[in-house]
């Protein structure tokens, strides 16, 4: 049943005041960010302003996290300008319809995911391939920034071309930007080292515009934003056509299951730190009406943003209500603040995402991942070469595949061996190799998983190693079948024909410790008449006394 404001209720007053205060703060720290954003988008710069505004509000109303932020992210941002760059011009009115377009498909997947209980899908993405897809998309987002920065001007969309293209130019890197660049990457880095409670960012825009206004950046060759539209923003459909769905299917789909997953992943993390009870059916719905009112209200795909989660966490709000009070100051600077909005430098706008692209590009995480896994980094390096090179929406695709072939990897070589009792009564693994005993005679080998037709086989072939050519000196093989959780029929056709080629043999072979799923699986498959019931064990002391007692 769906139950609205789970992220607000109760309201108290001296909550109530606290959330609305921290939601003032965190408004004051995000707007400018969100406007970063929008050049990561490729989308006009109040569109930024519009994705604060209402789908802050669809999220409050039908999520049940009282933290997430649900607003413009840089991940999505980077997916949707990865395929609407070929499609229309960045900010054009064409493009804005296409990224209501895409908010719009992403909503309905988010549903059609909600209503088929697809959340789980999220969870395929490992953190390795999401660390190296992050740190991709971070790169991109940089490099794609650098000639805005500079003054330098790039005709491409291609990252490897863009950053050709900015160090072919540097030596006519326009003087008066690039100062004002130094300048703003300057403040915020100090203000974060020294004064991490004054945002940076909001000084910086504030600083520099007034700053152009006074002595007219524009005429000494800074570009600036230019004329930005105000008031509040109209609602309605898209304007496009039937014919453009098909070829935004794709790119809405990448941000769906990006959706699913950051935001998954940031709310189980504050939900966890705070004691909160999450729905994250409950949240899916929100995240779709959030989307369908970006769709609606002229703005792009928004997600569950961790920077900005963390932000208003990190000002004292508890619930969506500081959310709530974000939006309506959001709304405030639309009606009465966005004239101003022109004189701001571009390269101010560059500077700000260049600094989200520092966040994104977690390379101390890609340093632990290589410590600790050598092969988990390789993948990760792997997407982010991929989303650098091929695009994003490439990246996320590969990184999905990458994490399930990892699943089918794990399954397919499982920890296996032969168990032996050590003085103290707990049990060591040895490596399967032939000649490897529990006992003289009695082999008691452990496998470490599921057993399905991919790995049935490996199944078989380790115990025949063990077994070796002429059995002679094994005449028990017991199988620690704890970890097999379930048992397919092309798997118990495999043991099937194994009993039979052990039995003619003279090998007595078993199972111990079935769990009971897996003894329902051996009902089924008829391998508990095959096997015998006097050789399925529960416990593996009951096989070394069944064996000891002959």
């Amino acid at each position: 049943m769906l139950s609205l404001f789970q992220g607000i209720k109760p309201v108290k007053r001296a909550s109530a005041i606290r959330d609305a205060l921290a939601g003032v703060v965190f408004a004051a720290m995000d707007i400018p960010q969100a406007l970063g954003y929008t050049r990561i988008a490729g989308m006009p710069i109040v569109t930024g302003l519009y994705a604060l505004l209402l789908p802050l509000l669809a999220f409050a109303a039908f999520g049940s996290s009282r933290y997430l932020v649900v607003a413009a992210d840089s991940a999505t941002a980077a997916i949707l300008r990865g395929q609407l760059a070929n499609m229309a011009p960045a900010s054009s009115t064409r493009y804005v319809a296409l990224a209501g377009l895409v908010a719009l498909l992403t909503a309905g997947f988010l549903l059609l995911a909600r209503l088929l209980k697809l959340g789980f899908v999220a969870d395929f993405l490992s953190q390795t391939v999401l660390v190296g897809f992050l740190t991709g998309v971070g790169f991109q987002v940089g490099i794609s920034v650098l000639g805005q920065m500079l003054g330098i001007a790039t005709d491409t969309h291609r990252t490897v071309f863009q950053l050709y293209q900015v160090c072919r130019g540097l030596p006519k890197a326009h003087l008066l930007t690039t100062l004002v660049t130094i300048t703003v990457l300057a403040t915020v880095f100090a203000l974060r080292r020294f004064a991490p409670r004054i945002p940076g960012p909001l000084l910086a825009v504030v600083g520099a515009t007034a700053a152009s206004a006074a002595w007219n950046f524009a005429g000494h060759g800074i570009a600036t934003i230019g004329p930005v539209i105000g008031g509040l923003p109209h609602l309605g459909f898209p304007d496009v056509h039937w014919k453009d769905v098909p070829p935004l299917a794709s790119v809405a789909g990448s941000c769906a299951i990006m959706i699913l997953t950051q935001s998954s992943a940031t709310s189980r993390i504050y939900a966890g730190r705070h004691r909160q009870h999450l729905d994250a059916d409950q949240d899916i719905v929100g995240l779709a009406a959030a989307n369908a009112t970006a769709a609606f209200s002229g703005t792009f795909v928004v997600n569950g943003s961790p920077t900005q989660t963390a932000m208003v966490e990190g000002v004292g709000s508890q619930s969506q209500l500081a959310q709530v009070t974000t939006a309506a100051v959001v709304a405030l600077v639309l009606l009465f603040v966005t004239k101003p909005l022109q004189y701001l430098p571009q390269c101010v706008l560059g500077s700000l995402v260049f600094l989200v692209a520092i966040h994104m590009t977690n390379l101390r995480k890609m340093r632990q991942i290589r410590l600790e896994s050598p092969a988990e980094f390789a993948l990760a390096v792997t997407t982010t070469v991929v989303v650098l090179v091929v695009g994003v929406e490439e990246g996320i695709l590969l990184a999905m595949v990458m994490s399930l072939l990892r699943i089918v990897h794990h399954s397919y070589h499982p920890r296996s061996g032969v168990l032996h009792s050590e003085a103290d009564g707990t049990w060591q693994l040895t490596p399967p190799a032939p000649g490897a005993v529990t006992e003289p005679g009695l082999v008691l080998y452990h496998f470490g998983a599921a057993l399905y037709y991919a790995n049935a086989n490996r199944f078989a072939d380790e115990i025949v190693t063990l077994v070796g050519p002429s059995p002679t000196s094994v005449r028990w093989l017991i199988v620690d079948a704890e970890a097999i959780t379930n048992v397919d029929y092309s798997a118990a056709r495999v043991v099937e024909e194994l009993k039979q080629d052990l039995a003619s043999a003279g090998v007595i072979f078993g199972f111990a410790r079935l769990p009971w799923n897996t003894r329902a699986d051996f009902d089924r498959h008829h391998l508990t008449e095959c096997i015998g019931p006097s050789l399925i064990f529960n416990r593996l002391h009951q096989t070394l006394e069944a064996y000891e007692n002959l």
